[in-house]
């Protein structure tokens, strides 16, 4: 494999915010016009039915979704972009690989041990509530990266343990049938953008404090004027490091617009104005994605027209890989 290809996942139980479009889309973007680089994305459908159980959001997130990667300007002649459960030979190699992952593994994986800890301090049977998808997350991962044989994959830190994990499926799977599989290499995103929230904390749908990507701009306003400030004034100097509104400011200013930021929250600039400049900021470089986006919206058959045709390029490369693994197993005509 001459160039290197990379793999990203977005999970569909919600609606794109800032923290998704600076940490993962905007640079997952950038990367797919790159021509050093094969690029596949896709929608995390089958993953979603882990933690959620709502048909209707899961439905509307991957609409919203995959509009935002499409108004933000992917490529799709150049990336392979589908939605997972379009692609069955995933599933499939996915109990493949299960018949390869040692239960042992699995035990260790981040999620379930935290959901398991969490039973017990409640008093809970240890695997109370605890589904299969949960436990064989990792594995799904798995057959998510190696049906494309992906040889680097960007993760933040928390993801690093799947990465392993996938690895040493993919190791074990080579073992024992010869190689098949190619390793793939964790990117983890030392210095990507971690957006902070409107409380401060982790910009993340499961805490409640996200700014969604494409609100109109009074909308974005009203959202930026909830980040948590301190009771600073008018005219007291500010310490950006410790600012949310300065954090969000840097991840899409210039250098030289986060330069004059910095300066001016030396000189007292007030949370109203900073809120006010922000919004300005932001809005400058998503106002004509927003507008692609509402018309993508407003006409979902164009989203599932490219979701097929993206369908179809990532079973072109699935299919030759899943026949090598059946017959690898033993699953073949007997003819």
């Amino acid at each position: 494999m001459s160039r290197k290809r990379i793999l990203t996942g977005i999970t569909t139980t919600g609606t794109p915010h800032l923290g998704n479009y600076v940490g993962a889309i905007r640079p997952a973007i950038a990367d797919s016009h790159n021509t050093d680089v094969e690029a596949f994305f896709f929608l995390a459908d089958l993953h979603a039915l882990i933690k959620c159980h709502e048909p209707e959001r899961i439905h509307q997130s991957t609409k919203e979704i995959a509009a935002t990667w499409l108004a933000l300007g992917l490529d799709t002649n150049k990336a392979v972009f589908y939605r997972q459960s379009d692609v069955p030979e995933i599933t499939e190699l996915c109990w493949i690989l299960t018949c390869q992952a040692a239960k042992g593994l699995l035990n260790r994986a981040h999620a379930y041990k935290a959901a398991v800890d969490q039973n017990m301090a409640e008093g809970e049977d240890p695997d109370h509530a605890i589904t299969m998808g949960l436990f064989c997350y990792p594995i799904l991962m798995a057959a998510d990266i190696l049906m494309f044989n992906a040889t680097h994959v960007p993760v933040g830190k928390d993801q690093t343990q799947h990465l392993e994990m996938a690895r040493d499926i993919a190791q074990r799977f080579n073992f024992h049938f010869g190689e098949t599989f190619v390793l793939p290499e964790t990117v983890v995103q030392e210095n990507a953008d971690v957006l902070l929230g409107l409380d401060g904390r982790k910009m993340s749908k499961s805490y409640n404090n996200t700014i969604p990507l494409f609100l109109e701009e009074k909308a974005l306003q009203k959202h930026i004027n909830k980040i948590v400030t301190n009771l600073q004034e008018p005219g007291e100097p500010k310490n950006p490091d410790d600012s949310t509104v300065f954090q969000i400011w840097k991840a899409f200013a210039t250098p030289e617009q986060t330069e004059e930021m910095r300066q001016k929250f030396a000189a007292g600039i007030g949370w109203g104005q900073a809120k006010k400049e922000l919004c300005a900021l932001i809005n400058e470089e998503i106002r004509d994605a927003r507008e692609r986006y509402n018309a993508l919206m407003a006409q979902p058959e164009q989203i599932e027209a490219v979701l097929q045709a993206g369908a179809a390029k990532a079973r072109a490369y699935a299919a030759p890989l899943l026949a090598k693994v059946r017959r690898a197993v033993g699953l073949y005509s007997l003819g």
